[in-house]
């Protein structure tokens, strides 16, 4: 029998429903990114991955959806993510109770946010055709209300990190007057990892790590077990060496690899930071990401500079970076409670100035709760 899946979302224009075969694996395949519906890959993707094991039981599934959803696309704040996370919750609670109701003792793993993320990962990499990392899809599982997470993305354990949590400089009745918020402000310049230059950072990560591999021995699995000290010393002696040039892609590539291994170091030092409270040296980290990313990884672009130009020199921000995949999106402003109307102000006017008449639009932002199952009594 045939099983056929219908997505209908009230965001797209006419409320367009959109019908895919979901009866096997084989019959799944994948819309290209010219077609208009092709936001709906992200939805079979994930099917096809329950489908991969739900088939050696002989089962299928044959599902109608309903998505509305609030998150700008392509603005670099994870709407693929939490659009794949949602359908596998979704999917996991219908297992679930076909698998109660029915009894039809399925043999899968559910339930576990590792397994969840790493499917809806699968999902993005295998049938979309991004090579994303795993990074939006563990966090739109795992967030928890009022933390930020930090992930350890080689053993995909993770740890909440709240603002504050240790600060004991603050009288306690003012924590939440005293803590910055985040602010985020869509330059409305659309972002895609799944086509561009994107994937071309990912060869050049790739690539950097088998340099130092054949340098530094098997111990070097990826960019994480490369010390900043191993990047200046490759640089150095490719610039004594230096001919032609044919250099200049290798000179790029250990740029690459120094943004992503100070990042790593960034991203440690940040979380103490923000646990204590240490507001200024979290954002000194944020705007050097940000000069990092623009310079050495090369994924910024004018207006997202702008952006963050304009709010890492205006009187009550901590600091200012691109935040998502890059080559558009947003950016992630710290910024003091009491002067976010003000920076949300100035913004938008400086920045329409100097784009040439471009909208910019801000968001403050509170880390909230991941996937849920949420109950409705009608």
């Amino acid at each position: 029998a045939v099983s056929v899946s219908k997505v209908i979302s009230a965001n797209a224009k006419g409320s367009r429903v959109i019908s895919f075969d979901s009866s096997s694996v084989e019959m799944m395949t994948p819309l290209s990114r010219q077609d208009t519906d092709s936001w709906s890959n992200y939805v079979a993707g994930v099917v096809q991955q329950y489908m991969k094991e739900l088939s050696k039981c002989g089962c299928s599934i044959s599902l109608e959806i309903a998505i509305c959803g609030d998150v700008p696309l392509g603005s670099g704040l994870s709407s693929s993510a939490s659009l794949e996370v949602a359908v596998a919750t979704f999917i996991e609670k219908v297992i679930e109770k076909s698998n109660s109701d029915l009894n039809l003792n399925l043999n899968l793993k559910l339930g576990g946010m590792k397994e969840t993320a790493l499917r809806c990962q699968a999902a993005e990499n295998e049938f979309c055709g991004a090579p994303c990392g795993i990074m939006d899809q563990y966090v739109s599982v795992t967030a928890n209300k009022g933390s930020a997470i930090m992930i350890d993305c080689r053993s995909l354990e993770y740890q909440t990190i709240s603002m504050g949590d240790t600060d004991t400089t603050s009288n306690p009745s003012d924590v939440d007057d005293g803590k910055p918020v985040f602010l985020i402000c869509n330059s409305n310049v659309k972002h895609s990892i799944g086509g561009g230059e994107y994937p071309i950072r990912v060869t050049q990560c790739a690539d950097a790590t088998k340099h130092f591999r054949s340098i530094h021995g098997d111990g070097v699995v990826s960019l994480r077990d490369v010390s900043l000290a191993m990047v200046a010393a490759a640089t150095k002696k490719g610039s004594s060496s230096s001919t032609d040039d044919a250099d200049d892609d290798a000179d790029v590539t250990l740029r690459r690899a120094k943004h992503v291994v100070a990042e790593n170091e960034r991203t440690q030092k940040a979380a103490l930071a923000l646990a204590n409270g240490n507001w200024a040296a979290f954002g000194k980290l944020m705007n050097e990401s940000h000069e990092s990313m623009k310079t050495d990884y090369e994924v910024s672009c004018e207006e997202i500079d702008i952006l963050a130009d304009l709010a890492q020199n205006f009187e009550g921000v901590y600091g200012s970076r691109l935040t998502g995949g890059g080559f558009g999106g947003c950016t992630i402003t710290l910024v003091d409670r009491r002067r976010v109307k003000e920076l949300c102000d100035f913004l938008k006017e400086e920045y329409s100035v100097r784009t040439g008449g471009k909208e910019c639009l801000c968001y403050e932002a509170s880390p909230g709760a991941g996937a849920r199952e949420i109950i409705i009594n009608m």
